[in-house]
């Protein structure tokens, strides 16, 4: 909680001042039974109108210096809460863009969606309690109290006596009710994930007719929320009971002896009047302490969750040796007796891999599910960094340069094909954000995409809907491609991302690629692409089981001679090499 308490340093002088005003509001409101005591004793019951205008005109001018200070420091409280929202928001997002992909894996998108928004807003709304009411609550408690005592010290008794023990039971329900608003937001956090998936994964819901089951999943996580909510204000609520019950039995005492008092004793009517009324506040802000103690459990609970956040190590980051100087000039990788296992598991990825792409080669990367192909991909990028071995880049080890300066020059096609909610234009400029919209048409020439976008509505400017709804796998691999190429990338990696093309387009595409000065890796399962290639690796379970050009694997490789087969024996194809 510290850590994101640390985000309200700037905001210091308008704390203060809020808390200053607060402090102004709470004075008036001590001051009021008194002032109340002095027109009942010394106007109303001596018939004295000039006495009951007089300390009248004190209440209202006092009251109206009150009413002003609770509208600044509104305002200055609104300030504060509203900019450090802001800023520990802009750091989360910031954080999380730092994240390596082993740490995104700690934690789920949904929660990091919980946290953005909902964990930020529960803390935010904490600090604007906490320079409007949360403060001024305890403290009327105390100065009301301390008022009674200054009035009456044997009527305040019955006020002060049960005080302490109420407050040893709000410190143990906040204790208490924080574990459980943190159960809250961990179910609220599944029932994001619930909504996230269904609705990315709309089309194959409708398409399996899995709508009644997903209605279940859903109704599930939420009722588990429910319950835990409810779980949480059950306790809450609980207490708001005890503690009126409690106070109005010591108001009641208050009104039973101060009636004796009054008879008995000559006691001044105004006093009684002054203590019950400074009862009722005490009971008021102990009512209030209840709804604050709720609110405070609620944001140390969300604080926490921001802090795991903030506080997680970043596993992969520019190493001491890192230099900005160290640039990519020809393009040519090595990969020399590299390995590698994803973090938290213990089988190899890849095992011992060594081989040479040279500057300009094209390197066709096949093999079956799970041998490694997109993990080699990862690597050169420093997506992941290598368990074991070393991969250079022009006889440069890539951990001497920046994570920046090494991903600048890299044009990455992903597998999946991303899109951004904007239009044509943009997505593509996403690439290089001072591309000309001569550079945008060039790289959505090469990419083939060029003239279909020529036939949507509004052309360049079409807007496309969120992760490229509207748009045809195809057409959001040859936008995905484009985007690479307008960055004129000195290495180009392509994951199997020509897979919905038709081999024309493919061929046209591969061809216009030829132009670019740049390494390019392509993983693919079609022999028609690896053909091509300058270079073919060839990988199973993690190793290089053979490499060389189509030829070359047609000669020396029983496998890609299988695979050969299995793809063109059908059209009459096998002897074409």
């Amino acid at each position: 909680m510290v850590k994101v308490l640390s985000y309200l340093k700037p905001y210091r002088l308008a704390m203060a001042v809020a808390w200053m005003l607060m402090l102004t509001e709470l004075v008036v409101e001590l001051w009021h039974p008194l002032f109340m005591a002095k027109i009942i004793d010394e106007g109303i019951l001596k018939e004295d109108l000039n006495a009951v205008m007089y300390w009248g005109g004190i209440m209202v001018g006092m009251s109206m210096l009150g009413f002003i200070a609770g509208i600044i420091n509104s305002f200055f409280s609104s300030h504060v809460s509203q900019s450090f929202s802001f800023d520990v928001r802009a750091a989360l997002f910031k954080k999380v863009q730092s994240f390596s992909f082993n740490n995104l894996a700690h934690f789920q998108t949904s929660s990091l969606i919980t946290r953005l928004t909902n964990d930020v807003t529960q803390v935010q709304n904490t600090v604007f309690m906490s320079l409007r009411v949360a403060l001024r609550a305890p403290l009327l408690i105390i100065g009301g109290a301390t008022m009674a005592l200054f009035v009456n010290v044997k009527l305040a008794l019955f006020l002060v006596f049960p005080i302490p023990i109420l407050v040893v039971l709000l410190i143990w329900m906040m204790q208490r009710s924080g574990k459980l608003f943190r159960f809250v937001q961990d179910k609220l956090d599944k029932v994001n994930n619930v909504m996230q998936e269904n609705l990315t994964g709309m089309r194959l819901i409708k398409a399996f007719i899995r709508k009644k089951f997903e209605e279940k999943r859903f109704n599930k996580a939420n009722q588990e929320l429910r319950d835990e909510t409810v779980k949480a204000l059950r306790l809450v609520e609980l207490i708001g009971p005890i503690l009126l019950f409690v106070m109005n039995i010591g108001i009641l005492l208050i009104l039973w002896f101060g009636a004796i008092e009054v008879n008995q004793k000559g006691m001044n009517v105004g006093e009684v009047v002054a203590i019950v009324n400074y009862g009722f506040r005490i009971t008021s802000a102990l009512s209030i302490l209840t709804w604050i103690t709720m609110a405070f459990s609620r944001g140390r609970a969300s604080s926490q969750r921001i802090s795991e956040v903030l506080a997680t190590d970043v596993d992969l980051t520019n190493t001491a040796e890192s230099s900005s100087d160290k640039t990519i000039l020809e393009g040519t990788v090595d990969f020399n007796r590299v390995s590698f296992t994803y973090p938290g598991t213990n089988k190899p990825v890849l095992s011992n891999l060594s081989f040479v792409a040279e500057s300009g080669q094209t390197v066709a990367v096949m093999g079956s599910t799970g041998s490694g192909k997109s993990a080699l991909f990862q690597l050169i990028p420093r997506l992941y960094d290598v368990t074991n071995g070393t991969i250079k880049i022009d006889g440069i080890d890539i951990r001497k340069m920046t994570l920046e300066t090494l991903r600048k020059q890299i044009g990455f096609v992903p597998q999946e094909s991303i899109l951004f909610t904007g239009s044509v234009t943009n997505n593509i400029a996403w690439g290089k954000e001072d591309a000309s919209m001569e550079e945008i048409i060039e790289s959505a020439k090469d990419a083939q995409i060029h003239e279909t976008i020529l036939k949507l509505p509004n052309k360049y400017d079409t807007k496309i809907g969120q992760k490229g709804v509207n748009l045809s796998g195809g057409q959001k691999q040859r936008l995905s491609i484009a985007r690479a190429l307008i960055r004129k990338p000195k290495l180009l990696f392509l994951d199997d991302s020509t897979s919905a093309l038709d081999l024309k387009t493919e061929a046209r595409l591969l061809s216009a690629l030829e132009k670019y000065d740049c390494t390019t890796f392509i993983i693919t399962q079609k022999v028609t692409t690896a053909m091509k290639a300058d270079q073919i690796l060839l990988l199973d379970d993690g190793k290089i089981i053979a490499r060389g050009s189509h030829n070359n694997l047609m000669i020396s490789s029983a496998l890609y001679q299988d695979i050969y087969k299995s793809q063109f024996a059908k059209e009459g194809l096998a002897d074409v090499q």
